[in-house]
């Protein structure tokens, strides 16, 4: 049995690969860290956004691990131009997989990109792996296991956020284990 522990960055100053944690940010990380103080964790892999890497340094440090970045956890790109009604786009990219905007991703690239960082683990010796990226792709991610989640989902999320992941044989169980 794998568990993938999927986790949204903690609360930052802006959508920008470098923008940090703010000063609440940083102590969600510290809780974040807290909260996996009896969980066996065997990898990290993380966004390269600085986000990202913030929010789950406590932990690496805490458990003597190192920070794997994969370019595959980076946000999506809905597009490359600001929309003011950027929202019903996002929405419309749920019902609409294939949709692309301009200079953007398809929900169903977007997918697909996450899946590859999963299909390269699940061959790998690692039974606990904590995977660090961002609201809009984890929400692809869990809707490729299970259509309930989307746009709704998305709103709904926390910053941070954990989802486990338990793969056993072919089925795959989903949780939101965080509650704070």
């Amino acid at each position: 049995m794998k568990h993938f522990y999927v986790i949204r960055h903690c609360e930052a100053e802006g959508q920008q690969s470098d923008a940090k944690l703010t000063i609440k940010g940083k102590k969600q990380a510290i809780e974040l860290a807290d909260f996996f103080e009896n969980i066996k964790v065997d990898r990290i892999i993380s966004s390269p956004y600085t986000r990202a890497i913030e929010t789950i340094e406590p932990l690496a440090k805490m458990l003597g691990l190192t920070i794997i970045k994969d370019e595959r956890l980076v946000e999506r790109v809905l597009c490359q131009t600001a929309l003011p009604d950027w929202l019903d786009w996002l929405r419309a990219s749920f019902d609409h997989p294939e949709m692309r905007l301009s200079g953007g991703e398809t929900s169903r690239e977007a997918m697909e990109r996450v899946l590859s960082v999963l299909s390269d683990e699940l061959k790998q010796e690692e039974q606990s792996i904590v995977l660090v990226s961002h609201g809009n792709l984890i929400t692809l991610l869990l809707h490729s296991f299970d259509s309930s989640y989307g746009f709704a989902s998305w709103t709904n999320l926390t910053n941070p956020d954990i989802f486990k992941l338990t793969f056993d044989e072919e089925k795959v169980k989903i949780e939101r284990i965080w509650n704070q």
